[in-house]
């Protein structure tokens, strides 16, 4: 494989800057956060997949609070990843008093976002290009959508072909049969099934690069010699300790825990945001950075995934 050294440099560099900026946040550094320019103008998302706002809700809220059974679990997950916004679920649950598979009807969910529709709020958020085709009959979306719900776990099941799943690999096969899921989405969905209790796959056996990621290695990479997106991902995941020392950056890991296959991939679709303005030259279809970095003045309080076993060190202030 042949890098674009300029590009590819800048991969390695932006992800040392990001977490150095997760870090002064967390530490309520208010400025300077960055004298990066693109850093301050434009919004990116965190090296760490789990550490972006929306993951950080879906984690501590839907996946470990409140005790479920495996199926509700899968099913809490599915549906807040396919609405994608915490605001929405909230509002769900005001509406309906909890969200589980138990008591889930088509008739009853859809009248609970209708409800929300006709408040003025929107039902999804924006960072997934979710398929919208009619496949289930329905003009709206999330009709489609819940019907989708209704098909998969109340009339055929599904929740019990997907526990048996033996692999990632196998859970984003299983997810990618479903209608109105595609390759990106059943990979998203799989990776926020692995985060919780119910699953407990390595992160770095199967990876999918979705069409953001193809965009930054074709812009880090002259030419991968014939290699998949998918190669690319896991060589930046196996050299990431090379690069970084090749370069002389202090990379701070999430607190140890090295970028896996989803970061490695979610940071190919930044780099190629990045290098929109970096470097202008390099043409693909797109060209600009839509949204504009504002401060939101709402701290998380940051949970991953118990079994990673990093919480006390967050709670001990450690940076590794």
């Amino acid at each position: 494989m042949k890098v674009r050294q300029s590009v590819y440099d800048t991969y390695w560099k932006t992800a040392a800057e990001r977490q150095e900026i997760f870090y002064k946040k967390l530490s309520k550094i208010v400025s300077p956060l960055t004298n990066d320019p693109i850093f301050r103008d434009f919004k990116f998302c965190n090296v760490y997949r789990a550490s972006d706002r929306v993951t950080q809700y879906l984690i501590k809220n839907v996946m470990y609070k409140g005790n479920y059974t495996q199926e509700d679990t899968l099913f809490r997950i599915f549906l807040f990843r396919l609405l994608n916004k915490h605001e929405t679920w909230m509002r769900l649950e005001k509406i309906l008093g909890k969200v589980s598979l138990t008591d889930f009807t088509f008739e009853r969910y859809t009248k609970a976002l209708e409800k929300i529709k006709s408040e003025g709020k929107p039902i999804y958020g924006n960072a997934f290009i979710l398929c919208a085709n009619k496949v289930f009959g329905y003009d709206s979306k999330y009709e489609n959508h819940l019907a989708l719900l209704e098909n998969s776990f109340k009339k055929n099941k599904i929740a019990t072909g997907l526990l048996r799943s033996k692999t990632l690999r196998e859970l984003f096969e299983n997810l990618r049969a479903l209608p109105l899921i595609g390759n990106f989405m059943a990979y998203q969905i799989a990776i926020d099934f692995n985060y919780s209790k119910v699953f407990n796959f390595d992160e770095n056996d199967f990876t999918i690069a979705g069409p953001g990621a193809v965009r930054g290695i074709r812009k880090c990479f002259l030419d991968t010699g014939g290699k998949s997106g998918e190669y690319v991902i896991q060589f930046m995941v196996n050299y990431q300790e090379k690069e970084f020392k090749r370069l002389g950056i202090n990379f701070k890991s999430l607190w140890g825990r090295p970028m896996h296959a989803i970061d490695c991939q979610g940071w190919f679709c930044e780099t190629d945001k990045y290098s929109r303005v970096k470097f202008p030259d390099l043409k693909s279809n797109r060209v600009r950075i839509k949204t504009h970095y504002k401060p939101v003045n709402n701290p998380i309080e940051y949970f991953y995934p118990p079994k990673w076993k990093i919480n006390d060190q967050i709670r001990s202030g450690s940076i590794l």
